[in-house]
């Protein structure tokens, strides 16, 4: 496919790691097709959160193995952040991009025809592969974004992103409960080619000229170990990412498990609803990255991180009373995505041609967490039920608020060496 054919919108900037010359960067109907996009592939790896108790049903597996999905998910995302998210620095991004979604459409058309559990681990490490488009299309957001409107471009495309997974538990949920749990994946195949198509249409074309005539894929991959070395903020900020996704990822892998028990008795599509309690997650991610371009990105984290405490405070409650879960999923998911997005506009203001690679290794540390908390969450149920799998999520939610403290040594170092050199730089003039 070339793009002879395509109407004046394809008239791409001279550089395309600079803001297009319309004042407003990037126009907003792009952005929320973009938004779009990153929704339906975070989502597609969420599915699998509502239906766990269905599929465990079916396939004849166990509740624990059942869960495992939700690990491998998280467990593909991190490898395709590793190894395909860095190609943002090397290829054309618009290519890459609708390449990489129809990849994971093909994923989520070999768990929609599943019969067997061997096939749905197939589909579900396909699509948890090549679904992490969503995190070359976020940087690319900040990067043709007009200039100072970078972190709001990113909490546009990001409430996309949350909103999407939201809505992936609920429409998961509603339907299971119409068509059985092999439905929700062949409609979401066919949602994913659809949007494929619709972004390769109207996307501007983009190509980082600083690093792609000079590195090869090797280069690239070994320039992420330098870029985390030479960046201590990056190394912080991944570590309260992963640390703040291990402890909502506790929530994930267990809430089906919670809410089908006999303390609630929700079917598919209850448990799906209970999903929406996290829509003002979503809204989360504008509040932060206004915050983040007014110079306020650690006051959100500080706040976020608060928050999630507070939240499995009101999840431990929620073994009993439906309310107080709802509460606390809110809560939790309200911090999670306030930790994020101030994590991204830090490190995106690290390196700007280098926005792709800061975002794989952050975006790796926070989706091994999100694996470690899924693996753990299931171990603490089989071992003592929401009792223990509550102490877990506390228990991660703690060790966040310490990395919140080296992150903040951290930023008050660098602002005193920024102050340090504009002082030698004027003594100079």
């Amino acid at each position: 496919m070339t793009s002879s054919h395509r109407p004046a919108r394809s008239r791409a900037p001279a550089h395309p790691d600079a803001p297009p010359p319309s004042a407003s960067g990037l126009s907003t109907p792009v952005l929320l097709l973009m938004a779009v996009a990153c929704g339906l592939c975070a989502g597609s790896n969420y599915f699998n959160q509502p239906l766990l108790h269905s599929i465990a049903t079916q396939l004849q597996v166990r509740d624990a193995s059942a869960a495992l999905i939700v690990t491998l998910a998280q467990v593909a995302y991190a490898a395709g952040l590793l190894l395909l998210v860095p190609l943002g620095d090397l290829l054309e991004r618009r290519r890459l991009i609708t390449t990489l979604m129809l990849l994971a459409a093909l994923g989520l058309f070999t768990s929609g025809f599943a019969h067997n559990y061997a096939m749905l681990a197939l589909g579900t490490l396909l699509t948890g592969l090549f679904s992490v488009a969503a995190q070359v299309l976020v940087p690319l957001a900040a990067t043709l974004a007009a200039p100072g409107r970078s972190g709001r471009a990113v909490g546009l495309v990001m409430s996309g992103l949350l909103t999407g997974i939201l809505a992936a538990r609920s429409v998961a949920g509603l339907l299971s409960e119409v068509g059985g749990w092999t439905l929700v994946y062949r409609v979401a195949g066919v949602a994913m080619v659809a949007v494929a198509l619709a972004l390769w249409w109207v996307m501007p074309m983009s190509r980082n000229t600083t690093s792609a005539p000079t590195q090869g894929y090797g280069q690239v991959l070994r320039s992420l170990g330098t870029l985390a070395l030479h960046h201590p903020r990056l190394r912080s900020r991944a570590l309260l990412g992963g640390l703040s996704f291990a402890s909502v990822s506790v929530l994930f892998s267990t809430m089906a498990l919670l809410l089908a028990g006999p303390a609630h008795r929700l079917g598919d599509a209850g448990i799906g609803l209970v999903g929406l309690a996290g829509v003002a997650g979503a809204l989360m991610a504008n509040v932060a990255g206004r915050m983040a371009d007014r110079g306020q990105a650690q006051v959100a984290t500080a706040a976020s991180v608060g928050l999630l405490l507070l939240g499995w405070g009101a999840l431990w409650l929620g073994a009993s009373s439906l309310v107080w879960f709802v509460v606390g999923m809110l809560v939790a998911d309200l911090a999670l995505q306030g930790v994020h997005i101030s994590n991204q506009n830090v490190i995106y203001r690290l390196a700007p041609t280098a926005r792709a690679r800061l975002n794989a290794v952050y975006m790796t540390s926070y989706f091994v967490g999100a694996a470690t908390g899924s693996a753990m969450g299931s171990v603490a149920w089989l071992w003592g039920g929401w009792g223990a799998t509550c102490a877990l999520g506390i228990g991660i939610a703690v060790l966040n608020a310490l990395a919140l403290a080296y992150d903040q040594r951290l930023a008050v170092r660098a602002l005193g060496d920024g102050v340090r050199q504009a002082t030698e730089e004027g003594a100079g003039a």
